[in-house]
């Protein structure tokens, strides 16, 4: 599996794409591939605040639930609509298509703590 080098990881395996203020908020494959098939995905509402200290949503397989954090806090300017119907879509492309949040982030000094794509690699492989 190939770990995007342009984002940012968490130990809880979510990534974190900062385009500006703007972060896009998903699972790695590693974590789509370990779910299983996912069967739903648990969206927050757009304009709801998010933060690392409380969980923004969630996803569900045939195999367990997970909840969904973000690293930044700030408010959900987006939400993947498309995971509401095809939420297997974070199975086939977790690093694309599968994304499920955007996130206006008060501030982006939290995503210098996540691990870069070597780290997360490595994370993953221990």
């Amino acid at each position: 599996m190939t770990v995007p080098t342009d984002r940012k990881y968490s130990s809880t395996h979510e990534w974190f794409l900062a385009e500006g203020n703007t972060v896009t908020v998903g699972i790695t494959q590693h974590a789509a591939d370990e779910l299983t098939d996912i069967t739903y995905v648990e969206l927050p509402e757009v304009g709801s605040e998010v933060g690392p200290d409380a969980p923004c949503g969630g996803i569900e397989s045939v195999k367990a639930f997970s909840e969904l954090y973000s690293a930044v806090t700030g408010r959900v300017v987006e939400v993947n609509e498309t995971l509401l119907d095809t939420p297997n879509l974070v199975n086939e492309d977790a690093f694309d298509g599968g994304w499920i949040i955007k996130v206006d982030a008060a501030d982006l000094d939290a995503l210098g703590g996540l691990m870069d794509a070597r780290a997360y690699s490595k994370h993953i492989a221990s």
